[in-house]
């Protein structure tokens, strides 16, 4: 768990550096940094999604976790605690719940997030989540300075996310080929992809945290799909 905290921890410390100096930024340049921030989301989720080894298992992946997603309304939920969280330490930040929902898929949807813990998991080696605090704290500085403190209660689901991958690890051991690696972080690609379009402002929104079971279902179904090798 020691690299999860070290991650929460750094989100955190980055947030509240960001929001410190959130006033010193003028409209046009914090509107330009999150078009950048967007772009730069895009092609990390476009990078990730190429790594498939086969477009069904994502295309798959995709349409039964957006099924299961739907049912079990998690960007519901999603937004119905950033509210609440914004009602009792958002002091009037309208920015709050889209900056808690934007930063909360960021730094769980994705392979450092699943990999790194499940790494830490199964061999106590915490390196890969440290890489990741590091980028994620200084992600966050950015993403707080233009969206609010918001960004700093995205640690919570940081923390219950990859520290429920690290506890599972090694039940899951015998399962993660790397066929099945390729395929997660294919569909937790196409994930940040759709965030990176949210993050445009005025564009349609995505339900992005409604698809994050594609991540998981494209286990079952490469394990599935690799019983019939011509398909």
């Amino acid at each position: 768990m020691l690299g999860t905290i070290v991650n929460a921890a750094a989100i955190i410390a980055g947030a509240f550096a960001g929001n410190v100096l959130k006033g010193r930024f003028p409209e046009n340049v914090r509107s330009t940094i999150m078009q950048g921030l967007s772009l730069v989301v895009m092609l990390i989720g476009l990078s990730m999604a190429l790594e498939t080894k086969n477009l069904l298992v994502v295309t798959l992946s995709i349409v039964t976790g957006a099924i299961a997603g739907e049912a079990l309304r998690i960007e519901e939920r999603l937004n119905f605690l950033g509210k609440n969280l914004e009602e009792r330490f958002g002091n009037g930040d309208s920015d709050f719940t889209r900056a808690f929902v934007s930063a909360s898929l960021i730094y769980c949807v994705g392979a450092m997030a699943i990999m790194g813990s499940i790494e830490s998991g199964l061999t106590g080696d915490h390196r890969i989540l440290f890489i990741k605090s590091i980028l994620d704290g200084v992600s966050a500085v950015v993403f707080s300075s233009s969206m609010g403190i918001g960004v700093a209660f995205s640690a919570i689901p940081v923390f219950l996310y990859q520290g429920g991958i690290t506890l599972a690890a090694v039940f899951i051991k015998s399962y993660l080929t790397d066929a099945i690696i390729a395929e997660m972080t294919a569909a937790g690609g196409l994930l940040i992809f759709g965030i990176g379009i949210n993050m445009l402002e005025g564009r349609p929104r995505i339900k992005v945290g409604n698809l994050l079971p594609a991540i998981f279902t494209a286990v079952v179904i490469t394990v599935f799909i690799s019983r019939f090798p011509k398909l």
